[in-house]
């Protein structure tokens, strides 16, 4: 195979796709960041209301991140027609896309809104932890079409190495959503009666409408993609599903950890429970800090695929996990400063801030190890290596997350168990996939 050796990639290049991804992506976990804090200070009931908050939310995040993977795959075909320079053979792929997530989405809601009190029994929540999350989750879940089809545009925006609208969009979403958090879940005396928990799921739905407005207008205006149904399949149509699917049971993999880890912690009690939202709503912002540098990995291997520039992939690779590790290494200095105030800002309770306190620690020095595994990640995804990502997440998950676990429950650690335990999950996914990478693209760049 000949070799295309292409320009090494800036820093000032590979900041100009980061920085706007990161801001977009860390709206994400920024909005379920907020809405931990606020529902975390409320009056009535606060750790009853944080712990069933986390438990709907990590349920509603797992199911995106099953149905989410459309996303990661049609930016890694939109990237490779870029660098091939025939993206409009693609025409009608996304409406395609869009019509099928919406349909799956509406779909799931439709099943677990009906069992919704059955699906977070599982999780061993009880009383009024499992009344809130249900209340939650009816709501807020009602977005999941909405962030699905946001999630399909901006795939085609950032296979076409555009992460500025990705950016915009997130911004004046979560710029709502934090307006309408207050407003509904505090309520202004006089005008709006207070919601609780219910007015924090409003907020995130209503945000997520707005996103979703901003998102199809902005594809008609700057993209040559329109949502126009055709019944004739594309013929990439396939290996869309094919990504897809091995991204879906990788996704289905991770759901897994999830739910055992929050599932361990409920039954350790209200207060451990609490004390794992706050840790892991911070661990999805430093991932979703850290996955800025990771989507440039997926836009442009993608693209070097296309071209064929396999050298040039190298030095990306090596680049991106270098600015990955130093980002992750200030973000955990900055939260080491502020170790024992950081908890303050969601809970007053004195027992959650304990139970916090002891455990934040392991959350922050795993960081650098999740860099790398971020980065990877990124990159397999826009080489369309989705086969190596599923086994990936499942050597991880079965062989390295579920014993840990279970071996840690064995010797009474409770939350340190869980976080020992997403620690070797971690140093997994980051091990097999730089030793995979570098077996098989070093030999190419020959």
């Amino acid at each position: 195979m000949q070799q295309v050796k292409g320009q090494k990639v800036s820093f000032q290049q590979i900041n100009k796709l980061a920085i706007p991804s990161i801001i977009a992506g860390i709206s994400e976990p920024l909005l379920s960041i907020v809405d931990t804090a606020v529902v975390g200070n409320i009056q009535e009931n606060p750790t009853e209301a944080l712990a069933a908050v986390g438990i709907a939310g990590s349920f509603i995040a797992a199911i995106f991140w099953v149905l989410g993977q459309t996303r990661a795959a049609i930016s890694a075909i939109v990237a490779q027609y870029v660098g091939e320079k025939r993206l409009e053979k693609l025409q009608s792929l996304p409406s395609q896309i869009i019509c099928f997530n919406l349909l799956i989405s509406l779909g799931i809601y439709l099943l677990t809104f009906f069992l919704a009190q059955q699906i977070f029994s599982i999780y061993n929540a009880e009383g009024l932890v499992l009344t809130y999350a249900v209340d939650y989750y009816k709501i807020r879940a009602l977005g999941l079409p909405l962030s699905l089809f946001i999630f399909t545009i901006f795939g085609v925006f950032t296979g076409m190495q555009n992460t500025f609208y990705p950016m915009m969009i997130s911004i004046a979403g979560a710029l709502l959503n934090v307006i309408l958090d207050f407003l509904f879940v505090y309520g202004v005396e006089g005008f709006i009666f207070p919601m609780h928990v219910k007015g924090a799921a409003y907020a995130s739905l209503i945000s997520q409408g707005l996103m979703a407005i901003l998102a199809l207008r902005l594809l008609y205006k700057k993209t040559p993609f329109k949502l126009k149904i055709t019944f004739q399949f594309h013929p990439e149509l396939k290996r869309m599903f094919g990504l897809s699917l091995n991204l879906f049971l990788r996704a289905l993999a991770l759901h897994i950890t999830m739910y055992f880890a929050n599932s361990y912690a409920t039954s350790y009690g209200a207060a451990y429970i609490a004390a794992q939202t706050i840790c892991f709503q911070i661990w999805l912002f430093f991932a979703f800090f850290i996955d800025g540098y990771a989507s440039v990995g997926s836009i442009i291997s993608g693209k070097q695929k296309g071209e064929k520039n396999f050298l040039g992939l190298q030095v990306l690779v090596k680049d991106l996990n270098r600015y990955a590790i130093v980002v992750s290494l200030i973000l955990a200095f900055f939260c080491f400063l502020g170790y024992n105030s950081i908890g303050k800002i969601f809970t007053s309770n004195t027992q959650v801030l304990e139970v916090f306190t002891s455990v934040f620690w392991l959350v922050l020095l795993t960081q650098p190890i999740n860099a790398v595994a971020f980065v990877y990640d990124g990159v397999f995804k826009g080489l369309a290596e989705a086969v190596v990502l599923r086994n990936t997440l499942f050597i991880a998950t079965f062989i390295g997350f579920l014993p840990s676990l279970l071996l840690c429950n064995q010797y009474d650690l409770k939350l340190t168990g869980i976080w020992v335990a997403f620690a070797i999950w971690m140093c997994f996914r980051s091990g097999i996939l730089f030793f995979y990478f570098n077996r098989i693209y070093l030999l190419k760049k020959r």
